[in-house]
């Protein structure tokens, strides 16, 4: 990656970030019969399930060691936001609780592997925490993103430490932050910073919170599309339609960052600006029957709210991912 000017990782890194998360598949318009069918396999117990799809490992890193996730809060977030999210994060290395369990949703993660055969780790800690008082504004940039997590890692007094071997970046912004393509084109989006804007190569990830803009496109389907008419809105399992929508999205694109930390590791297809990763092909699909406009069966609380895994404490509902063992979406709540 050394080798490449800034220019052309400049034009990757804005085609790859077009590509990121959305919270359903873009035809979904398509009838019931083709949704089931044609485009995700015959067989509901395969969701995704396809003859077509070729993941491939393309011999770079993963991340196999215990993964230091570094979080910078974007914003202002109040904490109650900031205590669901850390716990989402800290259930994924979790292996105790009830079933179905976000340690349990990892664990598909934890099949894919680097040239040696080690597993992405199931080692996830929060390693350190920034907070960010709109340093950039509240519209940022794709390259501006960057610039939000170098200030963090020459915070003073307290900066991030520089950790590109088991180090992951999440940056979060708050419901009031904007960013470019959010709401239209991406929900979520990871990549890699650029040693000439940031001075490091660091994975890193960007969540939005889209409650106050976008949550019917970014926090389906906690809220829902109008002209997705007959469908009605899931109740999200923490009560926040924007914070809980944000959830499945860092759930993506950690699955991702981990399998694919350097965009040369785990990916579908021959293009490399344009990679399909592992979260990307299960897109929507929450439960077996999932597919197309189609979530699949995931579990109702007491209270009436909509979940398919638990924490430590809490309930969250997060997307599945690919299975390359059996080619298909999977997750801990399958049904038989």
């Amino acid at each position: 990656m050394g080798i490449w000017s800034t220019t052309f990782l400049v034009v990757v890194s804005l085609v790859l970030s077009v590509e990121g998360w959305r919270p359903w598949p873009e035809n979904f318009n398509q009838t019931a019969k083709e949704q089931s069918g044609l485009m995700f396999g015959s067989s509901k117990k395969n969701e995704g399930s396809s003859p077509y799809v070729k993941m491939r490992y393309h011999m770079g890193p993963v991340l196999t060691s215990a993964i230091n996730v570094h979080v910078i809060w974007y914003g202002r977030w109040s904490n109650k936001e900031k205590r669901i999210i850390r716990e989402f994060l800290l259930s994924i290395s979790n292996t105790s609780g009830s079933s179905p369990s976000v340690g349990e949703w990892w664990r598909t993660v934890q099949l894919y592997t680097d040239q040696t055969g080690a597993n992405v780790s199931r080692n996830i800690v929060i390693a350190s925490e920034h907070q960010d008082r709109y340093s950039h504004g509240k519209i940022l940039s794709r390259l501006t993103v960057q610039e939000v997590i170098k200030n963090a890692i020459n915070a003073k007094p307290n900066p991030l430490p520089v950790d590109p071997k088991n180090g992951l970046y999440l940056l979060l912004t708050a419901s009031d932050v904007q960013v470019q393509d959010f709401c239209r084109a991406v929900c979520g989006f990871h990549y890699f910073t650029f040693p000439s804007i940031v001075g490091y190569t660091l994975p890193y990830a960007w969540v939005g919170n889209s409650g106050k803009q976008c949550a019917d496109l970014c926090a389906y389907p906690f809220a829902v599309p109008s002209y997705m008419t007959g469908m009605k809105a899931f109740t999200p399992p923490n009560g926040d339609v924007g914070i809980d929508g944000m959830i499945s999205v860092i759930a993506h694109e950690l699955a991702e960052l981990s399998s694919n930390p350097l965009i040369n590791a785990w990916y579908a297809g021959e293009d490399p600006t344009s990679p399909t990763e592992i979260a990307d092909l299960c897109e929507g699909v929450y439960g077996t029957g999932g597919g197309g406009s189609f979530t699949g069966q995931v579990l109702t609380d007491r209270v009436g709210a909509n979940y398919n895994t638990h924490g430590i404490r809490r309930k969250f509902l997060v997307q599945w991912v690919w299975n390359n063992a059996i080619s298909a979406c999977a997750g801990p709540n399958a049904l038989d």
